[in-house]
């Protein structure tokens, strides 16, 4: 195969993409709105499924780098009531599915594993267009084009290819998570510390719920998820950090204070993240010549498999590709046909908590969901 792929989006499924097809000697470009690797905190934890993103991994040749990236004990995992009573408590015994790392580190390992120029940075799309026979023309901010013949949309929730497959757009999910981080919280932060424990921690109500995690540096990073409507978040002032921060922690009146601890003792000013979702079971009839992957195609609330997913996509996606190197089109509708069902699946999956785990409104039915069949 000598016609190039264009990937747009330097993310971990765009650059898995990217990572299997130069395996199976298949130039491709990627494009990246950010202006380097280092341009943007690249977000925390990730869970790393033993049942897609491993397996993502492994087709790209990086499971030994993927391994040394992990994170002993981290999947522990601690519930909570909010008065700080232990519901929950699960130590890492080295058995579990879903290792932990840094997002950016992982990141940075498929950098590293692609060949120099094949990330184009500070190329932000503004426009693709089609220009028939299955060929289409990408407009960058600066004014600048490219002609490609198969492209791929590996750019998030807010995609500038989806359009040229589907009119729908992503809608806000009813809910909001603020995010904080606790610097040095062994000697900073105790009794945060303490109560998060040495993996991941979860208080969950009714429209209101705390969800931390230990990163790798003895940092806390917490997700305070918050049911309510998006004009309930504008009438907060982010950018007054110290109001923002009041007003969010006055939700969570009545808490355990070494809980609410990580919201008010926040080494950072806390960020709003509205979650938003394209509807479950997202589709499209197929158009030559262009498909999506991850988060462009099947974005849904947190549920810790997203990242995992957008792996999976593009590993399978380059792995079709080179099994059909004179047939892209039965390389697609064969993508497409894996994808889909697999994309409605994981937004079926429960009912999301702020950061990642899929359950419904009930402390029981976490319990039941992180206990596994040898919890009675």
């Amino acid at each position: 195969m000598t016609t190039d792929v264009t990937i747009i989006g330097a993310g971990l499924g765009g650059l898995t993409l990217a990572r299997v097809l130069h395996l199976h000697g298949i130039p491709a470009t990627v494009y990246e709105a950010e202006s380097s690797p280092a341009a943007r905190s690249q977000g925390g934890m990730l869970d790393i499924h033993d049942h897609n993103g491993e397996i993502a991994l492994a087709t790209a040749g990086l499971t030994d780098e993927f391994r040394g990236l992990v994170l002993e004990g981290r999947q522990a995992m601690r519930l909570l009531d909010p008065d700080g009573t232990v519901l929950f408590d699960k130590a890492d015994d080295g058995t579990g599915g879903r290792p932990e790392v840094q997002r950016g580190e992982l990141r940075q390992v498929l950098l590293d594993s692609l060949p120099a120029g094949t990330v184009r940075w500070g190329h932000k799309v503004s426009g693709v267009r089609a220009l028939g026979e299955g060929r289409h023309e990408v407009t960058f901010a600066d004014g600048g084009t490219v002609a490609v013949s198969l492209l791929v949309g590996a750019d998030g929730a807010w995609s500038r290819v989806r359009p040229l497959l589907s009119a729908v757009a992503p809608e806000y999910t009813g809910k909001s998570v603020v995010e904080t981080y606790l610097f040095d919280s062994g000697t900073r932060h105790p009794a945060a510390a303490k109560v998060v424990g040495g993996g991941s921690m979860i208080v969950h109500t009714p429209g209101r719920e705390i969800f931390a995690h230990r990163e790798k540096g003895d940092t806390l990073h917490a997700y305070v998820g918050l049911s309510e409507p998006q004009d309930w978040f504008t009438a907060v002032d982010f950018a007054d950090a110290a109001a923002a921060t009041a007003r969010i922690a006055q939700e969570f009146d009545g808490w355990a204070p070494e809980l609410t601890a990580l919201i008010t003792d926040s080494d950072v000013a806390p960020v709003l993240r509205p979650l938003h979702a394209l509807p479950a079971g997202h589709r499209w009839d197929r158009v030559p010549g262009v498909t999506l992957l991850g988060d462009a195609a099947h974005l849904s609330a947190p549920n810790g498999e997203g990242a995992n997913l957008a792996m999976l996509d593009g590993a399978e996606l380059g792995e079709l590709i080179a099994t059909h190197p004179d047939d892209i089109e039965a390389a697609l509708t064969a993508y497409e046909e894996t994808m889909f069902p697999r994309g409605a699946e994981a937004a079926a999956f429960g009912k999301p908590d702020a950061h990642g785990d899929g359950h419904d409104d009930t402390p029981h039915s976490l319990i039941a969901a992180f206990a596994g069949p040898e919890q009675p």
